[in-house]
């Protein structure tokens, strides 16, 4: 019967799809990875190039509140 290979065949293009879909996320999250460690690699050679700011705290960024009456 033709509505067996069809079962088949989706199970077929599920299994694909999914192992596409694996492969293609821990590729992902390698080169981020890869690019967090060249970058951070980087700023530890080259420290003059990111001085130290005066940090603001978040109550410093942010605008006062004022709530509507």
């Amino acid at each position: 019967p033709p509505h067996i290979a069809g079962v088949h065949r989706q199970l077929l293009y599920t299994t694909v799809g999914w192992y596409l879909g694996y492969y293609l996320s821990k590729r992902a999250d390698y080169n981020c990875a890869k690019r967090d460690r060249d970058l951070m690699e980087y700023i530890r050679h080259h420290p003059e190039d990111f001085k130290e700011k005066d940090k603001k705290t978040l109550a410093e960024v942010l605008e006062d509140f004022h709530p509507i009456r």
